[in-house]
């Protein structure tokens, strides 16, 4: 079974430099336990990483982009080399003077493709490592050239500074919506746009109505409802760098734990239906998936749904977002999938990545042919 994405999608460079998904509602939903089994979509890794806080038996990182796996490779090899304001200088979190001198620490315990593919990429290295995507490179275009036409550098600090609710709220409305926000806004997260310059067109195969409004509308709650000074993927969006906030993954309290389990963790250049094909025997306690069903057809997200269901234990937990197109458990799959709406629908006002449209957890049933008659919270 191949997955349909890797047909049409271009997955030769690194797509995303980060993890643009909020760990933090990401490991309340699937509460890993102690020595539990962990599918994870690499993406950049950080994501990959947090779950090595909870003490899993084992994180199987998968990704069809051996560029993104090239990511996860060079941040296992700084967590067992540098130190962890190091670690943040090589990320480009913390501004840094020399950061070949970092990577060249980092280099002799990367594994061989990983070593070759940064090795060709020094300017990369020199910017920051989380700088170094596509994605990134279109906020960084946000960041640069429209941003200052909406606002000034003050005024962009005025927003970081956060203050009350009330606050920013009324910020919003007097000082940050205005009509340039609006309408530049719109262009530049517009479908086509996104397309050409942050996500890859084929991305949008299953979107319907407008990219921007929903966007826009999401801004609007991070901007008032979550605290700015508490958000590292906003001011990374607005600065470049992270100020005052940090991913899970990169916050102190988690760079020892994350570093004495990285032995716990794996990372392969296969996509899940691959993975699942060469692992028949394997059991899955808990599914962090990304937003990877957004770019499949209806049929074909109903069919791996199912195969994943079938390689998971009694009572494991799925997480995974809809930036633009829903997907959700199919009514054919009621029996063996429980939805949590509840605790679902409350992460998702959490959530700190703030451009993902939902946030949907759900429970594999106990025994397939179990049928379940209420909301059950992971």
């Amino acid at each position: 079974m191949t997955t349909e994405a890797a047909d049409r999608a271009d997955f030769s460079f690194v797509r995303y430099a980060q993890c643009w998904e909020d760990a933090d509602i990401l490991l309340e939903a699937l509460n890993v336990r102690e020595g539990d089994v962990c599918l994870s979509i690499a993406s950049a890794g950080e994501n990959s990483l947090s779950l090595l806080t909870q003490n899993p038996a084992r994180v199987i990182a998968v990704d069809m982009n051996p560029a993104q796996l090239a990511c996860l490779s060079l941040r296992v090899a700084a967590y067992r080399t540098l130190d962890h304001k190091e670690l943040l200088q090589l990320i480009g979190s913390w501004e840094c003077s020399d950061r070949e001198s970092l990577y060249r620490r980092c280099r002799d315990v990367l594994d061989p493709d990983a070593r070759n593919f940064w090795d060709a990429r020094l300017e990369s290295i020199r910017a920051g490592i989380g700088s170094a995507g596509k994605f990134e490179d279109y906020f960084a275009l946000f960041r640069r050239k429209v941003l200052p036409w909406i606002h000034s550098r003050h005024r962009v600090e005025q927003l970081l500074s956060g203050g009350t609710k009330e606050e920013r709220s009324i910020f919003y409305s007097r000082h940050w919506a205005n009509r340039r926000w609006k309408l530049l806004f719109r262009i530049f997260f517009s479908r086509f746009f996104m397309g050409r310059m942050g996500r890859d067109p084929e991305f949008f195969r299953y979107v319907e109505g407008s990219v921007s409004d929903r966007i826009l509308a999401r801004a609007k709650h991070a901007l008032i409802e979550l605290d700015p000074t508490t958000n590292p993927y906003l001011q990374w969006i607005l600065t470049g760098h992270h100020p005052t906030a940090l991913p899970h993954a990169l916050r102190p309290e988690n760079f020892d734990v994350i570093k004495k389990n990285l032995d716990r963790l794996e990372w392969h250049c296969l996509s899940i239906e691959e993975l699942l094909e060469s692992e028949p025997d394997l059991r899955i306690d808990c599914h962090n998936l990304s937003d990877i069903f957004e770019y499949m057809s209806d049929d074909y997200f109903h069919e791996l749904l199912s195969k994943l269901i079938t390689h998971s234990t009694d009572g494991a937990r799925f997480a995974y977002w809809n930036m633009l197109v829903p997907r959700s458990r199919p009514e054919e799959l009621a029996h063996r999938l429980i939805p949590n709406q509840e605790l679902a629908e409350k992460l998702h006002l959490q959530d700190k990545a703030f451009f993902y449209s939902r946030f949907i957890v759900e429970t594999v049933a106990s025994g397939t042919d179990s049928v379940p008659v209420a909301d059950t919270h992971v």
